[in-house]
């Protein structure tokens, strides 16, 4: 096998293995569970890194969950990623429950960045490619409540509201008032709207210039969001606040 083709193998072997673990490992790991020389493993982890495939945080590396879904965050995505792991893992362990990192681009498209699964066996859960829909979904209204005005009255005039449940809000006035009520309260919520018997939380993540740039948002059961309500809204908006401190924010 010449040096060309075995380098391709072992980057696929990479990818695969690291594919199979949603928990970060070292490169000392890795090498010895792959068989890799070490000077080769490093060089093969850094170019993913490099592509934005790999996220390196606290001397470990782990696949960004867009990955495993076959598109990475872009470049100038990369920083709020790395910076925001950390706290979405804290986040997940405190709360047992899952958490994910979005952003939205002029057009109210929803995107997720990264996702840390709760570890519960009975947990919320959601691929990174599935749809987003703002206006009955936590991160949608987090992002929509922040959005320009234009940006946002461009997305009413042209969204089909469907009626997913029983609870689904599907007047535009009444999502303005409910995004009103978002920016007083500094988070959003949806509540059975999207899924009957699931909840999630969002609040936003802020930038050194005083900018929304990602909602940070918790998946969770209803029936475990009734038990612990304001401990969790709680533990969203100060894991959101932190994070944007890291990212520059100061009030």
């Amino acid at each position: 096998m010449n040096s060309e083709v075995k380098s391709a193998a072992r980057i696929l072997d990479l990818l695969e293995y690291l594919s199979e673990r949603r928990e970060a490992v070292s490169l000392s790991q890795i090498c010895r569970d792959l068989g890799f020389p070490k000077s080769s493993g490093h060089a093969l982890v850094q170019t993913l890194v490099a592509r934005g495939h790999v996220i390196h945080t606290a001397g470990r590396y782990v696949m960004v969950e867009a990955s495993r879904h076959g598109f990475p965050f872009k470049a100038h995505e990369e920083p709020l990623v790395v910076k925001a792991m950390p706290f979405m893992e804290r986040l997940r362990d405190q709360s047992g429950e899952t958490v994910l990192l979005s952003t939205m681009n002029a057009h109210c498209d929803v995107r997720r960045l990264a996702k840390c699964v709760s570890r519960q066996p009975v947990r919320y859960d959601v691929n990174m490619d599935a749809a987003i829909t703002p206006y009955c979904t936590a991160t949608g209204r987090l992002l929509l409540a922040y959005a320009p005005a234009d940006a946002l009255e461009d997305y009413l005039s042209r969204v089909q509201f469907l009626t997913y449940t029983r609870f689904t809000i599907t007047n535009p006035d009444d999502l303005r008032r409910l995004l009103e009520k978002v920016r007083r309260d500094g988070y959003a919520l949806n509540d059975q709207e999207f899924v009957t018997g699931s909840t999630g939380i969002a609040a936003p993540v802020w930038n050194r210039e005083g900018k929304v740039i990602a909602a940070l948002n918790l998946g969770t059961l209803t029936t475990r969001f009734m038990e612990k309500r304001e401990l969790l809204i709680l533990m969203v908006r100060e894991a959101a606040y932190q994070l944007s401190r890291v990212m520059g924010y100061r009030i």
